[in-house]
């Protein structure tokens, strides 16, 4: 069987594990019986080390109970860049393994609920951890919007940017981020109500910029180049920048000379919305 699932974006700015957007990168995942495990990879991460540890290996020996399957994995998704791989890879293998469940089963391994969802439902969304399992909706998602990313060859595991969060914030700094998530998800659904400031976060981005000096300023270029918004895709170092009407291409363009000016190897990836999800068969 064959599954494909998109990349995802979350976080975007105030949604703090709570908001994510599926964006048109893939992950495929084909698994087939065979005598023993044989795990083949193409694209990115293809050097992770083929062998029982790998996630998609686990992931298929969750669903199945074994692994006498041949595997192959062929993904769009930069690794450790904070646009949902291991997300995309974790539910695409449950798919293709023939999970009942494959949310639940891609969090349950992978521990990002709002990373997955976005991958199995598309388009825009909001998700919880609800008595241990996920639940997540679709939400709203104007179709005039289109996006930039600006990913950097630097990698940030996520394990080291949560690690540099507060255990506690303050009452203040949880208001201004509800505040500013209700502006951001009004304005994604009718970007003629997007604000820039509806981007804002008090609950990591600065926290992370220590792991990442120069994304501060990489952001101010993009939102100084015409970005409705510009946030952290997840947990980093990719940046996100929202564009409206027809400034793709230059914000594009802007995201290139900013990766230059700081001195920092890179792409940028001019990318429409996912709106199909999880697609087996």
């Amino acid at each position: 069987m064959r599954a494909r699932a998109p990349a995802s974006s979350a976080n975007l700015g105030p949604g703090y594990d709570a908001l994510a957007l599926a964006l048109g990168l893939h992950c495929e995942v084909t698994v087939e019986p065979a005598a023993r495990l044989e795990l083949t990879s193409e694209g990115e991460g293809a050097g992770l080390p083929l062998d029982a540890g790998h996630l998609a290996a686990r992931v298929v020996r969750l669903v199945l109970g074994h692994d006498d399957v041949a595997i192959h994995v062929r993904s769009e998704i930069p690794v450790a860049r904070g646009l949902g791989s291991s997300g995309a890879l974790a539910l695409a293998a449950a798919a293709a393994a023939g999970a009942a469940e494959p949310l639940a089963l891609a969090v349950g391994t992978e521990g990002h609920a709002e990373n997955a969802a976005a991958s199995l439902l598309g388009g825009l969304v909001a998700a919880a951890e609800i008595g241990g399992r996920p639940v997540a909706r679709r939400l709203p998602l104007d179709p005039g919007l289109s996006f930039v990313v600006v990913v950097p060859e630097r990698e940030l595991a996520t394990t080291a940017a949560r690690a540099v969060l507060p255990d506690r914030v303050p009452l203040e700094d949880a208001v201004f981020n509800l505040g500013r998530m209700g502006l951001l998800v009004a304005g994604l659904g009718d970007a003629a109500g997007l604000v820039g400031e509806a981007g804002e976060d008090r609950l990591h981005q600065d926290a992370r910029s220590a792991l990442f000096p120069e994304a501060p300023e990489l952001l101010g270029r993009l939102r100084g180049a015409g970005a409705a918004i510009a946030t952290w895709s997840g947990a980093g170092p990719s940046l996100l920048a929202v564009s409206t009407g027809e400034g793709a291409g230059a914000l594009a363009e802007a995201g290139e000379r900013a990766l230059e000016a700081v001195g920092l190897a890179g792409r940028v990836l001019r990318l429409a919305a996912d709106l199909e999800g999880l697609v087996v068969g």
